[in-house]
């Protein structure tokens, strides 16, 4: 290789983790729509759909505190490498390998997704030390643009073969991505052990910190709303009329949007002393969206359009400020780990908890109202963790 590849490879090297970014939601996002066709053929009610739903939450939560374990061991690069092979195989293997393989590969996903999620704010904080916010907004813009491709494609693709095609399509897309970055992988050298400069100040574990927390409630309660829209949207507006290809299409653009959401909002976060404008901005489109559907329903275009700028400008204050609060790459891993772990905790509640409520009730009412009130409290939240 010459002098002027080796250097084309290593200014475009940084750029793959967006590659990474692709495959992130894909597996999780294409569960929704096809619940209607998923549910009845294996004979699964509405709290097992949610469980469904929620358990690569559940698999986010136990396994995003030990991700930086992996990391330290193997190197950031090689972990990931190992999640897309893992995330590649269980996403193919989960509709054909019957109910347990169903659950199995499920949660197999889940982990895998984890191991990105945590380490991508570490390499992004790495690798784009000077403009956090805006790699934070591309990578965010990738993750929301797969997601919505995956919703929207899913029930055609269903249609035109089978659910369970349709599930394991995205399978290709990760197996492409694990491709480009094997050779990143294989050129990165493991991270070098942690030297305690014992002439420093002790540093308190993330843990202990007050920030730490408020940053996690913040990603819990965001991931929430997002979480319980993107599985039980589309059954919603199935039960008031809507035609499960069009719900389909409208959970395309809630989740479309997001890319302009995301993309705008950095601009928003550093505006002013702090990043208190842009998280309470991000915050604020998921409470009207949700008062929407409660108050005026028959507008629900208006109100996925609203929710979709919300939500993708959310996540993007989320990751932006577990990458900000960070002092290095070593805390930003950890900081990422805890937020995630215990926010996805929260989360995984949403859908099966939507789920259960509308069954022993028979209405979407109270659930959407539950989300409101989480919603109402996200907001006073972001004025808190935007603080300086």
């Amino acid at each position: 290789m010459s002098t002027t590849e080796r250097t084309l490879v290593r200014t475009l090297a940084p750029a793959t983790v967006f590659l990474v970014a692709l495959c992130l939601r894909p597996a999780l996002t294409a569960v929704g729509p096809l619940l209607p066709q998923l549910g009845p053929d294996l004979g699964l009610g509405e709290g097992a759909q949610g469980l469904l739903g929620t358990l690569p939450l559940l698999a986010f939560a136990a396994a995003s505190p030990l991700v930086h374990r992996l990391s330290e061991r193997t190197g950031p690069e090689r972990a990931i490498l190992a999640a897309l092979l893992a995330l590649g195989v269980a996403t193919l293997a989960r509709p054909f390998t019957g109910t347990a393989g169903l659950w199995l590969a499920t949660a197999v996903i889940g982990v895998a997704i984890a191991v990105g999620n945590v380490l991508v704010p570490a390499l992004v904080k790495r690798d784009f030390a000077r403009r956090v916010s805006l790699a934070t907004g591309v990578y965010t813009a990738c993750i929301v643009g797969a997601a919505a491709t995956a919703s929207a494609l899913a029930v055609p693709l269903a249609d035109a073969t089978s659910w369970r095609v349709a599930l394991a399509s995205s399978a290709g897309l990760v197996v492409l991505v694990a491709a480009v970055w094997a050779p990143r992988a294989w050129r990165a050298r493991p991270s070098a052990p942690h030297v305690v400069d014992p002439h420093a100040a002790p540093v308190t574990s993330v843990w202990r910190q007050a920030t730490a927390w408020w940053l996690t409630a913040f990603m819990g309660l965001q991931s929430t709303v997002f979480y319980v829209l993107v599985t039980w949207l589309p059954t919603v507006e199935v039960t008031q009329g809507v035609t499960a290809t069009t719900a389909g299409v409208h959970l395309f653009v809630y989740q479309g949007l997001g890319i302009v959401g995301g993309l705008v909002v950095p601009a928003l976060l550093h505006r002013g002393p702090d990043e208190r404008l842009g998280a309470v901005a991000a915050s604020a489109p998921a409470l009207v969206a949700l008062l929407g559907l409660l108050l005026a329903p028959d507008l629900v275009v208006l109100w996925v359009v609203v929710a979709g700028l919300g939500q993708g400008a959310a996540l993007v204050v989320a990751l932006s400020l577990v990458a900000l609060r960070g002092r290095d790459q070593r805390e930003t891993a950890r900081l990422s780990g805890m937020a995630q772990s215990l926010g996805y905790l929260l989360a995984a509640a949403g859908p099966v908890a939507a789920g259960v409520l509308t069954e022993a009730t028979g209405s979407w009412r109270p659930a959407l109202l539950v989300l409101t009130a989480l919603a109402t409290v996200q907001v006073g939240v972001a004025w808190r963790v935007g603080r300086a």
